[in-house]
């Protein structure tokens, strides 16, 4: 008998507890997305910190990473972009700003279905590598969020890899 009445009281315990916590809700954390890389490329860590991914190859010497700037997340700060243009020129005014030989080239603009796309050549001199290097900067704006998709190389493999690092850029979707 003393077991049942320990059986009872443990159940009678177990539902209060249960019926006294707080309703939960399940949150979805990080962001799902998609992009392709030349089969040459693989993906890495350590070249920034910030990005969701990164990639290279160093037998080629290219190197890339994407970061992602959630649109949701951005306005709970009350940061608010109206369009890619904009968020392109308060990304662009800053990046290698304290380099030697910094050149960036106009942004091209386009819009494949309901993703914008903004791609400009930048380039400036390395004193510890002792060359110049170029970054294919690309951003990506879809309707959840903006990416800013950077590819480099030296100046010199420029053309060898542009088209690649575009393709980068163009194949990146939610």
């Amino acid at each position: 008998m003393k077991k049942y009445l320990y059986l009872l009281a443990f159940i009678v315990l177990a539902g209060n507890k249960m019926n006294a916590q707080t309703n939960m809700k399940e949150l979805k954390v990080g962001h799902e997305f998609f992009v392709s890389l030349p089969d040459y490329m693989i993906k890495t860590s350590g070249l920034n910190s910030s990005s969701a991914v990164q990639f290279k190859s160093e037998v080629k010497d290219v190197y890339g990473f994407i970061i992602e700037d959630n649109k949701e997340e951005m306005a709970l700060v009350d940061i608010v972009y109206t369009s890619i243009g904009e968020f392109y020129e308060d990304f662009i005014k800053d990046f290698l700003l304290d380099e030697k030989k910094r050149q960036i080239t106009k942004p091209i603009y386009s819009k494949n279905g309901e993703i914008n796309f903004a791609e400009a050549d930048a380039s400036y001199f390395d004193k510890e590598a002792d060359t110049e290097i170029y970054y294919l900067v690309g951003i990506v704006e879809t309707k959840t969020s903006f990416y800013k998709v950077l590819s480099w190389s030296t100046v010199a493999n420029k053309d060898k890899f542009k088209a690649d690092f575009q393709k980068i850029v163009y194949s990146l979707r939610d």
